[in-house]
């Protein structure tokens, strides 16, 4: 495996950028709402970012057979990370049917 190529290694980079800011609009959008079911799905959010930068780290150091430990951690965090979103997108659907008359 050879290292990433500079314009693929933009897009890794601006992609946690991106999931940061989204994470903080979110977190946001539920302190001006005072809702807390947007705050959590900002939490919920972490499980995928940390898989990113695992994956981004992995890359980093020329996808190494002796860091194959996070390829796993970056599997199981994506897992964790779906479920975390899942349960986040559930809470607000359920906030929202109680609080819509």
């Amino acid at each position: 495996m050879h290292a990433l190529s500079l314009p693929t290694w933009w897009i890794h980079i601006t992609s946690v950028l991106e999931w940061m800011a989204a994470m903080l609009a979110i977190q946001q959008l539920g302190v001006r709402r005072q809702e807390g079911g947007w705050r959590w799905l900002s939490l919920a959010m972490l499980p995928a970012l940390v898989s990113a930068m695992a994956a981004c780290t992995w890359h980093l150091f020329d996808n190494s057979p002796d860091l194959q430990g996070l390829v796993v951690l970056q599997a199981g965090l994506t897992t964790l990370g779906n479920g975390t979103l899942a349960l986040a997108a559930w809470n607000l659907l359920r906030q929202q049917r109680r609080t819509t008359p």
